[in-house]
């Protein structure tokens, strides 16, 4: 227990020396609160069911957050200590993998749930936006759609041949998903088309939870997005275990 708190705290203050990931975990969601709170305020509408644009983006921007983290961080760090030799040191200590992947998948938690609370604090201080569901429910929600995300980060950590090639596909997958999932943009707003398109998309699913959570919907009224993304993290989980690569 001492190991993994000493490397979780570790991991928490490499995080503090990578500028660039702390503002994509923090940064860029208090960006998108800051420029589309700007543009569209939060004046209720029809469209949105008699919420405001920023009320909808608040569970929308959390999934950016864990979709940032699992497709983009994960993958990249893994990737680059990999490719580094760093994993093949931790595998030689007395250290199990067992305590290194829970130590990274605490840290990275713990990061977006900074970068939700920064997030949501900024929102109500300058949009006045409406949480309206049961925090610990949607604390639940985050880790959930947080593992699940995870998961396939390192799955494409485990596949990618380097650490480039995991940043390009990491991209590649999170950019389009990130406007067509609804995520950073309002999915009512979307044509039908790219509707039809976000159904297969994982970071889809964890917008609808955290969205119908965060309005005060209930578990078994959001059943199917929670056993997708369930169904995503046991099937990613088993599949990273048997592909993963310590150097």
């Amino acid at each position: 227990m001492k190991s993994l708190l000493k490397l979780t705290v570790t991991n928490l203050r490499l995080y503090l020396r990578e500028p660039i990931t702390a503002f994509f975990i923090i940064g860029f969601p208090v960006m998108l609160v800051l420029i589309f709170g700007a543009i569209f305020g939060n004046q209720p509408s029809q469209l949105l069911g008699g919420r405001g644009s920023m009320d909808i983006s608040m569970p929308g921007y959390t999934a950016l957050i864990l979709g940032t983290v699992g497709l983009l961080t994960v993958t990249i760090n893994t990737s680059s200590y990999r490719e580094a030799g760093i994993l093949r040191r931790f595998r030689a200590t007395p250290l199990s993998p067992l305590v290194y992947l829970t130590a990274d998948v605490l840290s990275n938690q713990l990061m977006t749930l900074i970068g939700m609370l920064c997030m949501v604090i900024i929102a109500r201080l300058l949009f006045h936006t409406h949480f309206e569901g049961n925090a610990l429910s949607v604390l639940l929600g985050v880790i959930l759609g947080g593992l699940s995300m995870s998961s396939l980060g390192y799955v494409i950590a485990s596949l990618a041949p380097t650490a480039r090639m995991a940043q390009v596909v990491g991209m590649v997958l999170f950019y389009p998903m990130m406007f067509i999932s609804g995520a950073a943009y309002p999915s009512e707003l979307l044509p039908a088309s790219l509707k039809r398109v976000a159904e297969w998309l994982p970071l889809t699913y964890v917008t609808r939870l955290l969205r119908g959570l965060w309005f005060g919907g209930t578990w078994s009224e959001y059943r199917t997005e929670a056993l997708v993304l369930v169904a995503i993290l046991a099937v990613a989980t088993l599949v990273a275990t048997r592909i993963f690569r310590w150097e």
